[in-house]
């Protein structure tokens, strides 16, 4: 009697032992399907002073290449990725342009096993960064506007508000001669009506 209790015993033991196993298997099975980032280079909060040739990232599972999408972008938004995202096994590598020094962003957005999309991002400065282009030496002719010279006042000669003196002695010269003339003429006249009566009464 003795040695089945213990034989029951024994076998319920077994059952809720395997019971207890299940249930700490179960929860961890859905945790398990959802890929994570588990690294990437360089490091999320790195400063570099020589720029990467490309961008990796490291996941938990082998992300999926038709569900996976990674951009880069740098300081002032400027893209900063040089072409499409490689995939081998865990890890997505993407060629890097490295643009002005500043804060770059890698975002990304990865499928699981389960269908439930994963996204995020990793951040990373460029202490050095690519020069910007000189200006350019030549510089544009400006175009000066002619000058107008101002129009030359013509000389004026200064007209004399009187008449020549010889046109005035001409004129009152004229004159004078035709009265005397006059005169002369008178005279004769006169004296020759005097004469004719003179006679007459002699």
């Amino acid at each position: 009697m003795g040695g089945r209790v213990i034989r029951v015993a024994r076998g319920w033991s077994v059952v809720l032992g395997v019971v207890a196993g299940v249930s700490l298997l179960l929860p961890a099975a859905p945790a398990a399907a959802h890929n994570s980032l588990t690294g990437s280079d360089p490091k999320n909060g790195a400063r570099v002073a020589t720029a990467p040739k490309r961008v990796e990232l490291k996941f938990l599972a082998s992300p999926a290449p038709a569900t996976t999408k990674i951009t880069i972008t740098g300081p002032d938004n400027v893209p900063a990725a040089g072409g499409a995202p490689t995939f081998a096994g865990n890890r997505v590598s993407v060629p890097f342009t490295p643009g002005a020094a500043g804060l770059y962003i890698v975002a990304y957005r990865v499928g699981s096993a389960d269908g439930h999309p994963i996204s995020g991002e990793i951040r990373f400065t460029l202490t050095t960064g690519t020069a910007a282009a000189p200006p350019s030496a030549t510089a544009t002719p400006t175009t000066a506007a002619p000058t107008t010279a101002a129009p030359s006042t013509p000389a004026t000669s200064a007209v004399s508000p009187t008449p020549a003196a010889g046109e005035v002695d001409s004129d009152g010269g004229t004159g004078w001669l035709w009265a005397v003339g006059v005169a002369v003429a008178l005279v004769a006249l006169g004296g020759g009506l005097l004469l004719r009566r003179r006679s007459a009464r002699g």
